[in-house]
């Protein structure tokens, strides 16, 4: 049984992909077919911006409050940004949602998907998208019409560093041709959701 993850057990679906791969597509398709997926609310040391709500878009914290937090174990991963800057998972956020029978969603970068497969071992399947090519990827972003040739470069950096990473994921969906994709990750989600929720 997981340790990090007390009372409740239930399962996760932990999504990471370069930016431009279609990940919130195919994320938004699965949850069409699976109404109880739910997104994790993170936790944040920053100050709310306009609109925002705590508990609903983050779980708002000071630093200091962020840090005492960390010591006491409450974050199943979490990061510093830049100094003072923290984001991250609590531990209470993945219990309330199994609580109500529900499969946390979550949407993270490379390190924070590693990190929480770590943290809830066989209870969350991690899944990298990830586009055919580094062409591929740099026309779609192109295609957006919102990058500076600055951003797409530091863009492309980043898909280097993710893409070495790929293989420690679970499933690896090259996002090809979307109809396909879709398919296949729907299967391979429909395939982990039947097994009981034992780590």
């Amino acid at each position: 049984m997981v340790d990090t993850v007390s009372t409740t057990l239930g399962q996760a679906l932990v999504f990471s992909a370069p930016s431009g791969s279609g990940k919130t597509t195919l994320i938004n398709y699965l949850r069409s077919l699976y109404p109880n997926l739910r997104f994790s609310v993170s936790a944040c040391s920053r100050a709310p911006r306009t609109g925002e709500k705590d508990g609903e878009s983050y779980y708002f914290l000071s630093a200091a409050e962020f840090r005492r937090r960390i010591e006491r174990g409450d974050f199943l991963e979490w990061e510093e940004v830049y100094e003072g800057n923290f984001y991250g998972t609590l531990r209470s956020e993945v219990q309330r949602l199994w609580a109500r029978k529900e499969v946390v969603l979550f949407d993270v970068d490379v390190k924070g998907a590693l990190n929480l497969k770590r943290a809830l071992g066989d209870l969350a399947l991690t899944i990298f998208i990830a586009p055919p090519s580094r062409e591929a990827l740099r026309e779609r972003l192109m295609a957006r019409a919102t990058e500076t040739e600055e951003s797409l470069a530091k863009r492309l950096e980043r898909y280097d560093l993710e893409m070495a990473q790929k293989e420690n994921f679970d499933y690896v969906v090259i996002n090809d041709d979307l109809e396909k994709a879709k398919k296949e990750l729907s299967t391979i989600v429909a395939n982990f959701l039947a097994r009981p929720p034992f780590a």
